[in-house]
């Protein structure tokens, strides 16, 4: 088969290409399932490059998301699986089979049916967008009633996190940047979308809210952002990071004293595996219910993969895809 792959860290166009290998046999408890596209995240690029190093056995197939049809099952895995569409996590995560090529190996859990109605695309940008945003919404307990601000709307996990905010009965503020990532956001469904940088972004939040103030953060950018968050949360709100921001932030601990404020820091692979199996239940059944759209994709063949890489750590907006054929 063909597949993208690295065997030592670097620059995209250094280290990344593409080769023929043997297609790989599901085992135990696997399935195999020929991609029909892949989804290309930061953690992709990060770990590529050597920024969150993992091991390597040889070489690994970058992309832990991705959509396509199961073609085999391994012992222990009903056969009657053969031919279901799927959505796939985490297949790069201690598997040297990730997405970017035209076949990947996962554990069959790691394969989720993916509803009738919810395309292909939509499928392969699921995975870690869509459950950072679960855990990053839900770890602390039901949303209904509840405000909730997600900070950077446009993107990937804030889009994910608005509609499944939305579902779970919230009011949602979101913050861009610009009038292009505005229109996505209220696309989503936000119910106030603010400019971050324009004068009295603070105070529309505080409008929108009411007295009571946010009850809820999903935040990209703890260090840029934590001063407004501050500004317009309640007491005892959970302000909620799941990026990295280049620089490590000062924490304004008096601040955040004076706030009362809870802050929670996630990174999916540490999220327990109770939780993400939760996550993919409930994203399978918002797929279900419609309430998940797309992104604007931007597609390239696998043969561009270097490409595809550089379009993610350049802050291409939309969801960028890698298709294997």
């Amino acid at each position: 088969m063909k597949a993208a792959l690295y065997d030592r860290y670097g620059a995209a166009r250094e280290v990344l290409r593409v080769e023929d290998v043997p297609r790989p046999e599901p085992g135990p408890g696997q399935v195999r399932v020929r991609v029909q596209a892949s989804g290309v995240n930061p953690t992709d690029w990060k770990s590529r490059s050597g920024a969150t190093p993992r091991p390597i056995e040889g070489f690994q197939i970058p992309h832990q998301d991705g959509a396509g049809v199961i073609d085999a099952t391994g012992e222990g895995v009903d056969p009657g699986r053969i031919g279901q569409r799927v959505w796939l996590w985490f297949a790069a995560a201690g598997n040297r089979w990730g997405t970017a090529a035209q076949w990947s190996v996962v554990p069959e859990e790691r394969a989720v049916p993916l509803p009738e109605g919810a395309s292909v695309e939509l499928g392969a940008s699921l995975g870690v967008p869509a459950m950072t945003a679960h855990w990053c919404l839900f770890a602390d307990g039901p949303l209904q009633g509840k405000t909730v601000l997600v900070a950077g709307g446009a993107g990937a996990v804030g889009h994910f996190a608005i509609e499944l905010a939305k579902r779970a009965g919230a009011r949602v503020i979101t913050t861009v940047s610009g009038p292009e990532k505005a229109e996505l956001a209220a696309k989503a469904g936000a119910d106030l979308v603010v400019n971050y940088r324009e004068p009295g972004a603070a105070g529309q939040i505080s409008s929108f809210a009411g007295a009571s103030g946010v009850d809820h953060v999903v935040e990209v950018a703890l260090g840029a952002n934590l001063q407004l968050d501050l500004a317009v949360v309640r007491p005892e709100a959970r302000i909620v990071c799941y990026a990295a921001e280049a620089d490590n932030p000062v924490l304004p601990v008096r601040a955040c004293m004076n706030a009362n404020v809870v802050l929670r820091f996630v990174l999916l692979y540490g999220v327990p595996q109770e939780a993400l199996r939760q996550a993919t239940r409930d994203v399978t059944a918002a797929l279900a219910d419609g309430a998940l759209t797309e992104l604007p994709v931007t597609k390239f063949p696998l043969d561009e993969i270097a490409a595809a890489h550089e379009a993610v750590e350049s802050g291409t907006v939309g969801k960028v895809l890698v298709i294997p054929d």
